[in-house]
């Protein structure tokens, strides 16, 4: 069958069997013929074990190789993943295994302190991912099989294990492949049920708009329980043989520069946090000297200090990469201007979990900025809007990425996909005549003016997070109606700059003086509120607006 994901996987492996495939960054690397073996192993565990195809199995951990080598494992043994994000409270961890009906869970050491076995009934046993050790077992098949495990397999294989022992089954284009909880940021998550025509379709489109060849490399920085991190840092580059290095610790700038500098990445998957950081603390500041606003309105002398400044950066992510995807959140409007200026290869992409994960997507050299690209392919996109160009509408989309719909849970799965096959995707947004799109906000975080009028808040924040000193911000509107910025400053700066407690608060409210020049009246800023601490953030870095809703 031509639209097999786990075809591409079993070619991959075959083709690419003596190259690198998982290192865990500082760690150990797997070859291809290894993930192949510890592949194999899982299979057997699973089947003397009584997991039956369609069965749910769980996986929580940070990434690892070994986490990759689970997730693959359960798939192409005809189980249901279930991808939880390791930064969950226990709680909603617990939920979610519950909630799955997941009959296995594989679990990271730093996940497993947290969590209480008590409170997964239905589990029939836990699998530590290090080294696939069982921690808890509620199952004399499950105990005997992770006992006999190598001996089993030597029967199996007795002549040593090669690749053309490697026979995955195929996949049927609408069979349930992944379930994966969102990011729980209002109460509990939905689970979305992706089939493999998803998981296909993603990789497919990966194929035909990125260049990767067997052996490049990428880091892998993005959670893989997340669908952005999962198809485009793991699954696309495996299909491909390519050479994924996981970022197991927290991956701070320091760790991430480091892995960039080492590993080289040929293509690099990020977030419009990581970008920001870096741009407003290693750029900016070398732009903003006086001397260097008289230079770059110097005509020669501007393109020559442009140049330098591009090429710095591009060492800074390794020097290797073809370009930038940035995805997962709305792009601070002034550093895509600044990275636009330098011609530095970037693009904005959009999608969401419901669509595994990719809606639009556009080559950096042809990307329109301000934009997130146009419909991927095997997609529609549509405004919902008289007058898609200058009328703001909901994006609708579909296609062979979109889900199922939500586990469980039909009337969500109906106020979602309509009648007519179309995802409603909750965000706001206009399409220009070329069908490039450009997102405002979600509707549920649209506010209404004095006289009805519509206020989109990430428009308003993404100014306000360029002014002085402000690290991050949050426009919300209180019971007298007014709009108020909860802002939290950038206090290192502040302080550095020899700022007191009350200096910032001057600064911030000239900030507020400053913005409401350019808004226009039913969107002025009434009051700020200082944060002592960073706004609480989903795993995809964007901030949890319901904790702070009045």
């Amino acid at each position: 069958m031509e639209q097999s994901f786990l075809a591409f996987i079993e070619e991959s492996i075959k083709k690419n069997w003596d190259l690198d495939a998982l290192t865990d960054y500082k760690g150990a690397t797997l070859q291809y013929k290894d993930l192949a073996r510890k592949i194999e192993k899982l299979h057997i565990l699973l089947a003397e074990s009584g997991i039956k195809p369609g069965d749910k199995v769980a996986l929580c951990g940070r990434n690892s190789s070994h986490w990759g080598v689970a997730f693959l494992a359960i798939l192409t043994y005809g189980a249901v993943a279930v991808p939880i994000l390791h930064e969950f409270k226990p709680d909603n961890v617990h939920n979610i295994v519950n909630h799955s009906e997941a009959r296995l869970l594989f679990v990271g050491d730093v996940v497993w302190e947290a969590l209480n076995e008590a409170e997964m009934p239905l589990l029939e046993g836990i699998i530590l991912m290090t080294d696939f050790t069982l921690q808890v077992c509620r199952s004399k098949q499950l105990e005997y099989a992770r006992d006999h495990l190598n001996e089993l397999f030597g029967k199996k294989f007795p002549r040593n294990f090669r690749k053309e022992h490697v026979a995955y089954r195929r996949d049927m284009p609408d069979e349930l492949a992944v379930i994966n909880y969102t990011s729980g940021t209002t109460s509990f998550s939905k689970g979305v049920m992706l089939p493999y025509r998803a998981l296909w379709s993603n990789t497919q489109f990966a194929f035909e708009v990125l260049s990767l060849k067997p052996g490049d490399r990428i880091v892998s920085m993005l959670p893989m329980a997340h669908m952005y991190g999962l198809a485009f840092e793991f699954l696309y580059e495996v299909c491909c043989g390519c050479h994924v290095y996981f970022l197991t610790r927290m991956p701070s700038p320091k760790i991430i520069f480091e892995a960039f500098s080492e590993v080289k990445p040929h293509i690099v998957i990020a977030v419009p946090l990581i970008i920001e950081k870096i741009i407003k603390k290693k750029v900016l500041p070398m732009l903003e000297t006086l001397k260097m606003k008289i230079l770059l309105k110097v005509p020669i002398i501007n393109d020559k200090i442009k140049a330098a400044v591009r090429e710095h950066m591009i060492q800074a992510f390794g020097g290797n990469f073809y370009e930038i995807i940035i995805g997962g959140a709305a792009f601070n409007q002034d550093v895509e201007k600044l990275l636009k200026s330098l011609d530095f290869p970037y693009t904005v992409g959009y999608g969401m979990t419901e669509c595994g994960p990719i809606i639009c997507y556009e080559d950096w050299h042809n990307f329109k900025p301000g934009s997130c690209g146009k419909a991927a392919p095997r997609m529609e996109v549509r405004i919902d809007s008289p007058d898609p160009a200058n009328i703001v509408g909901e994006i609708l989309t579909r296609g062979d990425n979109v889900m199922q719909g939500y586990y469980k849970n039909p009337e969500a799965t109906r106020q979602a996909i309509d009648e007519d096959g179309w995802l409603h995707t909750g965000d706001l947004g206009i399409m220009d005549a070329e069908g490039n799109i450009t997102i405002k906000g979600r509707s549920k975080n649209m506010l209404l003016g004095p006289s009805g009028q519509n206020i989109y808040p990430e428009e308003i924040e993404d100014k306000l997070n360029n002014m002085p000193y402000v690290a991050e911000s949050l426009i919300i509107q209180e019971s007298d109606h007014k709009l108020a910025a909860l802002i939290y400053p950038d206090f290192e700066d502040a302080y550095k700059q020899g700022l007191t407690d009350g200096d910032i608060e001057r600064v911030m409210d000239e900030n507020r003086t400053a913005l409401n020049a350019e808004l226009p009246a039913y969107s002025q800023i009434a009051r700020v509120k200082i944060y002592p601490e960073e706004f609480e953030k989903t795993p995809k870095k964007s901030i949890k607006r319901f904790l702070y809703q009045k």
